[in-house]
This record gives C-alpha cells, structure tokens and sequence, in this order.
C-alpha cells in the first residue's frame, strides 16, 4: 500500500488524469442509460402502475422466451416503430434486453420520443430469469 501511496506521489500528473477519466466514463454511462429497476421494483411497476413492458431483443430471442405481455420492437427498428408505443405515453415503460446494456439507449429513444417515465431492467432478462421469475415460451 505504501508503493501505491509513493506512485501516486511520484506521478501526480498522472494519477489525476487516470481520475479524471474515470469520472468522466461514469458520468456518459449515467447519461446515457438512464434510471434502472430491479426484477422485483419492474414487477411492481407493472402490476400496480400498468407498466408497459418494451423487450427490444431480435424476435428469435424474444419468442425463445419474455416477460408477459411485453412488446416486441428490435433495438436496430426502434426509430421506425416508435409509434407502437406512443399509445402508452400515459403509462410507465419498462424497457428490457438481454444483458441490459441496450436498453438504456433505447429508454433514451423514448424518453426523447416524448415518454416521460422510462425505465431499464437492471441485469435485463438474464437477471429475471435468475430471479425465477415466469416467461412466457412459444
């Protein structure tokens, strides 16, 4: 601990822009995905809120498994069929991919498009499906 303490003395510099960086990696994250709920806070938000629940994964994975009546729009058209959703802007959205990593840009398409209460899955379906929570199957 002391050579770390002494490396950072030594190199001031560089050591503030390492921070710096950082800080600057979190912020854009931030930013960019907007807030996020648990399985447990998205299962209330839909059952007491009427949440509509937008799953932006390509249809092959959205038919292998999804959160019951969810939506199914592919991040790469969500542009084009922003209009599916605009009859829900009164309620909550839960937007939903695999990993949740592309559904904070999509809850920013929408937050943009006019919706004003978006929110991600936190984990995506990854993390519902650890939870053990139901998915409907075709």
């Amino acid at each position: 601990m002391a050579q770390f303490f002494e490396f950072i003395g030594n190199h001031l510099y560089l050591s503030s822009m390492w921070v710096v960086t950082l800080g600057v990696i979190i912020m854009y994250h931030r930013r960019t995905s907007g807030s996020s709920v648990g399985p447990q806070q998205a299962v209330m938000l839909i059952n007491r809120k009427d949440a509509i629940v937008v799953d932006v994964r390509e249809k092959k994975e959205f038919e292998s498994g999804h959160i019951v009546d969810s939506i199914n729009i592919p991040m790469t058209k969500l542009k084009q069929r922003i209009t599916e959703v605009w009859k829900y802007k009164d309620k909550p959205v839960v937007v939903v991919c695999k990993l949740g990593q592309h559904s904070g840009q999509a809850a920013k398409i929408l937050q943009e498009a006019g919706h004003a209460d978006v929110v991600r899955l936190a984990g995506g379906l990854t993390e519902w499906k650890a939870q053990s929570l139901p998915l409907v199957q075709k």
